[in-house]
């Protein structure tokens, strides 16, 4: 029997053993850290051993094959190890992928990727497609492989998870596009970053497809640093593509095997240009899975984001509170900007990245941003940036203060956008936490009295 080692009893971590044991692994799961109740017990239940609170060295570097999880580096000392003495270390989605025989449809981005993993899921599922959702939305690949497989599976992945892939190859691969982010994991190398994007499409052939934005630099870049054998097909909002999706703002324009649709972009309830791109990608996907110009019509109608992501909480008093709080570095907060023209009041700040602000002067110096909300415990570095640009800037480490003041300077027709720019630690336990508490204090106004 080959003994499986599992580093990690996070979501993957759990799925990963359960799907190991159904196949006759012997499986041994180690976390450094504290195993919570819930995944004990499903752990003990399936007869699967496990310690938590450190890893026994000796028992891990003596199995045939180690499962991480994403967030454990591959410089960490312990996978370093087993990497020096050639037991193959991989991720969750690549175990999955060897006991599926669905079609995949793989999502990697810096942003973008999970409404657009979300939005292709919503399509196909609409279309009646036996579709699956995994990677880093919902249940993990291959705890539900355990119960069940689809005919399709629509996948979001990080640089992490693509990372550890060595079999993983997509019937259709999306890069939404790439902007630095978690240089960190990536010796502050941009161009490591890059080839850990690319490597979506390192094991795809000319028969697949691959889907980029023509109109990113580095993922051109990319495709200069690592040759890519897959069919591309460009979205743009620039030119029509012969393969490919275009907007012009009015209309979705896409062609793909054979066949063209097009799709009027009022169709889709979420805004802005970078959904416009998100739903390019989304619909060349699903284009070339099969639906038709009807099925791709009705799935845009009925769509609705994953909450935190320019989701629309309440209009009060004719202003619209806006909650963009997975907006966590700088191009995001780039893209809700630039989703309204409208007057706004905008709410920002939190754990600052090395962030570079200058990029959204262009969004805010032409008056359209009548205050700055800092919302941080520091936010030395925001109030210099935009000191002189917006005509108002105020602070606080309180949202429903942030909310208050929002409704009290925002005029009907405007907008009350929280889009941080930045990670949520500082006051929240993460973007998710601010989204929620944003959300109570909008919810939480009263309508001003009429005169």
């Amino acid at each position: 029997m080959k003994q499986i080692a599992i580093l990690g009893a996070g979501e993957s971590g759990l799925g990963a053993a359960l799907l190991a044991k159904r196949e006759g692994y012997g499986v041994w799961v180690s976390d450094s850290g504290v195993i919570s109740a819930e995944r004990k017990n499903a752990l003990q239940e399936a007869g699967i051993s496990f310690e938590e609170g450190g890893h026994d060295e000796a028992k891990i570097l003596s199995s045939d094959l180690i499962i991480k999880s994403p967030g454990i580096p591959t410089k960490a000392p312990l996978v370093k190890k087993a990497m020096d003495q050639g037991i193959p270390v991989i991720d969750e989605l690549e175990f999955a992928y060897r006991f599926s025989a669905g079609k995949v449809i793989a999502i990697s981005g810096t942003n973008g990727k999970t409404t657009t993993t979300l939005l292709t899921y919503h399509l196909l599922k609409e279309a009646g497609y036996d579709v699956g959702l995994a990677g880093n939305v919902g249940q993990s690949w291959a705890g539900q492989l355990v119960d069940q497989d689809h005919d399709w599976w629509v996948i979001e992945v990080s640089s992490f998870q693509i990372d550890g892939f060595q079999c993983f190859r997509p019937t259709i691969g999306i890069l939404t596009n790439i902007t630095p982010d978690h240089l960190d994991r990536y010796e502050y190398k941009i161009e490591n970053y890059i080839l850990s994007k690319m490597s979506l499409f390192k094991n795809m052939a000319q028969r697949e497809k691959a889907i980029a934005f023509l109109e990113d630099p580095l993922t051109k870049k990319g495709l200069e640093l690592k040759k890519v054998k897959a069919d591309i097909h460009w979205i743009s909002l620039s030119e029509k593509q012969e393969k490919g999706g275009f907007s012009d703002g009015e209309l979705f324009e896409i062609s793909a095997v054979g066949e063209s649709v097009k799709i009027p972009v009022s169709s889709l309830p979420i805004k802005g240009k970078h959904n416009i791109l998100n739903a390019l990608c989304a619909g060349t996907a699903a284009l070339i899975a099969g639906l038709t110009e009807e099925q791709l019509t009705a799935g845009f109608k009925t769509f609705k984001n994953a909450p935190h992501r320019m989701e629309l909480i309440r209009e009060v008093d004719g202003v619209r509170f806006v909650n963009d709080s997975k907006g966590t570095n700088v191009e995001s907060t780039y893209y809700a900007l630039g989703s309204y023209t409208d007057p706004m009041i905008w709410i920002a700040g939190g754990v600052d990245k090395g962030n570079d602000y200058t990029v959204l002067n262009s969004l805010v110096d032409d008056g359209k941003v009548k205050v700055l909300i800092c919302l941080g415990i520091d936010n030395e570095k925001l109030k210099k940036a935009f000191s002189g640009i917006i005509p108002e800037i105020r602070e606080t480490q309180d949202i429903r203060e942030a909310v208050t003041w929002g409704q009290d300077l925002a005029k009907s027709g405007e907008v009350v956008l929280l889009s941080p720019a930045c990670a949520s630690f500082d006051l929240f336990k993460n973007y998710e936490d601010r989204g929620e508490q944003f959300r109570a204090a909008v919810l939480g106004l009263k309508e001003k009295q009429k005169a």
